[in-house]
């Protein structure tokens, strides 16, 4: 995820992704091997009723957690992984039925 820090408001929206849209940064990250965990944030999300959400992924070694709050310390859902081969901590914003990296926000 090289590019990562480079995305910076977004050109383009993908369509249907589990029937949300991503933005070219989510797309990014989906294309390099983060794919799992935008598949898992959307069936979260898909299942809560917020103006706005964040996914956040925490990674620890070669284990991770990822939550989803309300961006104020709310958390709605945590998921463990007990095994990830995530290089870094990544964080997502979900709204109107958008999910973008926080540059993008």
């Amino acid at each position: 995820l090289r590019q990562l820090d480079g995305f910076n408001g977004t050109e383009n929206y993908h369509k249907d992704y589990l029937g949300v849209l991503v933005t070219d940064g989510v797309r990014y990250i989906i294309d390099n091997g983060y794919g799992w965990l935008v598949s898992d944030a959307i069936v979260i999300l898909k299942g809560l009723v917020a103006d706005f959400l964040v996914v956040k992924l925490k990674v620890n070694d070669t284990e991770g957690v990822m939550t989803v709050e309300d961006g104020n310390g709310r958390v709605f859902h945590t998921q463990n992984y007990q095994y990830t081969d995530a290089k870094r901590d990544l964080t997502l914003y979900f709204q109107n039925n958008v999910l973008m990296l926080s540059g993008e926000y």
